[in-house]
């Protein structure tokens, strides 16, 4: 078979392919990416915020699919179940972690720093302290510290050992000394050259290099990322959302305080007032504002937010529905400024002896403090509307004088007695009926009665008049 110059062209461009798909393809040719680093900063207390950020986080470093996590971290510490709950996700993740203690890592941020696979430290920087304490600062019962003791140690001994022979003597050789995590919290451990007995072990940012507790000393991220050996990286940050700024807002002691007063002088002064309207609705966009952000965060439960509706529930029964004040108003305020303070504390510290009482106090001295200064300025504030033109027609304003032809109000509402009229304004329980053409302060003995219902004065005591709903004939 003879071939065409046609066919031969052919089969030569066809062998030359062939040739080239099996060679293999220059390093220069072969795009790299550059090594992503994820940075999430832990620059606050540890708590729930922190443990759903990182949560939030460590996913997207997940979906980015991250080469590495770098957590710039300085902290003081904070709640021990949520330190925890980082530390595990630290050590599960396929993610390498690298942790920059940019001054501290204190308490529970110790449990945090010590659970990645590398450390860096700024220069006069410490790490440890990890005893557990309580809001004063005192520790807490040694069962707590025993935890605390276990999963420092614990987390020390996740990063591996090394068994070397030197001179027939088999060495074990952790690559973080687990004593040396337990002394961070145990001060009864005594560790030659490092830490005396008695003492709580905080490392330097020297000391912690001189351990093996940080693997170098570095004054920026850039350095951190250096000495980690990553050249050839981009960094993405984690970036607040506009959900999480506004409940850090939210949840500030300061404004908490702020929606308590609202909460409380808007029920006082729907109370005053007949009717629904803008005092009940702003206390109840205070008490979403109150409630909201903490049960989002973690920290507010939903038998606490029932607890506070149950009192707002007691207290309006002993208002429309039983006369006088008793057991039911009384149990109705205390259950309420108990759901107000109970919603600001983690129920994690009810299961520290001594920690719980603490942080207790210290909230319901905010919502009293709150609640009181809420009350005495709804009074004052009361006082001084009724006497202005736009609110005057919610009282009595004229001067009744004896000597014009008046008769003492006793005599005269002592007369009202029996008689019947319409409900001028809505009774809830106070409000103001008609008789005779006539207008008159009252209260209702049962219930609340609606405007234009027709009444029937039932006494006069204490100088309150009291009527009842007439019933149709």
């Amino acid at each position: 078979m003879i071939l065409s110059k046609h066919n031969i062209r052919l089969i030569t461009a066809l062998i030359f392919s062939l040739i080239a798909i099996n060679q293999p393809l220059k390093s220069d040719t072969i795009p790299e990416r550059a090594n992503l680093v994820y940075q999430f900063d832990m620059r606050q207390d540890v708590g729930p915020a922190l443990w759903r950020q990182t949560q939030k986080s460590f996913a997207e470093a997940e979906e980015l699919e991250a080469d590495y996590i770098l957590i710039h971290m300085n902290t003081y510490g904070g709640l021990v179940q949520a330190a925890d709950s980082i530390r595990t996700k630290i050590l599960n993740t396929r993610i390498p972690v690298i942790v920059f203690v940019d001054n501290n890592a204190i308490s529970a941020g110790a449990l945090i720093a010590i659970s990645a696979q590398e450390i860096y430290m700024r220069q006069g920087g410490s790490m440890g302290a990890a005893t557990v304490v309580d809001a004063t600062g005192s520790p807490v019962p040694d069962k707590f510290q025993s935890f605390m003791r276990a999963a420092m140690r614990t987390t020390a001994e996740s990063h591996g050992r090394d068994t070397v022979i030197i001179e027939n003597d088999t060495i074990v050789r952790w690559h973080r000394d687990p004593a040396i995590a337990e002394a961070m919290v145990d001060p009864a451990l005594y560790i030659e050259g490092i830490i005396d007995t008695g003492k709580v072990l905080t490392l330097t940012s020297e000391e912690a290099v001189a351990v093996g507790y940080s693997e170098g000393i570095a004054s920026s991220i850039p350095e951190v990322l250096e000495k980690a050996g990553i050249t050839d990286y981009h960094i993405v940050e984690y970036e607040l959302t506009t959900l999480e700024a506004i409940i850090g807002f939210l949840i500030n002691p300061v404004f908490q305080g702020f929606l308590i007063m609202i909460i409380i002088g808007g029920l006082y002064f729907e109370l005053q007032t007949p009717g629904v309207g803008f005092p009940i609705g702003a206390a109840l966009l205070a008490a979403i504002l109150y409630f909201a952000p903490l049960y989002l965060e973690g920290i507010a439960q939903n038998w606490e937010i029932i607890l506070f509706i149950l009192g707002i529930i007691l207290l309006a029964v002993e208002i429309f529905v039983i006369p006088g004040f008793g057991v039911a108003g009384i149990a109705g305020i205390g259950l309420m400024i108990t759901g107000l303070t109970l919603a600001m504390i983690d129920n994690i510290v009810w299961e520290f002896e001594g920690v719980g009482a603490v942080i207790f106090i210290r909230s319901l001295f905010l919502v009293v403090l709150s609640a009181f200064v809420a009350l005495v300025g709804s009074i004052s504030l009361s006082r001084k509307l009724l006497d202005t033109h736009m609110f005057s027609h919610l009282v009595l304003g004229s001067t009744q004088n004896k000597d014009e032809g008046y008769i003492g109000v006793d005599s005269l509402y002592r007369d009202l007695v029996g008689m019947t009229g319409t409900a001028a304004t809505s009774l809830r329980p106070s409000g103001r009926v008609e008789i005779d053409f006539e207008q008159y302060d009252a209260r209702s003995l049962v219930g609340f009665i609606d405007k234009g219902e027709k009444v029937k004065v039932i006494s006069f005591e204490a100088g309150q008049l009291y009527v009842k709903k007439e019933a149709n004939s």
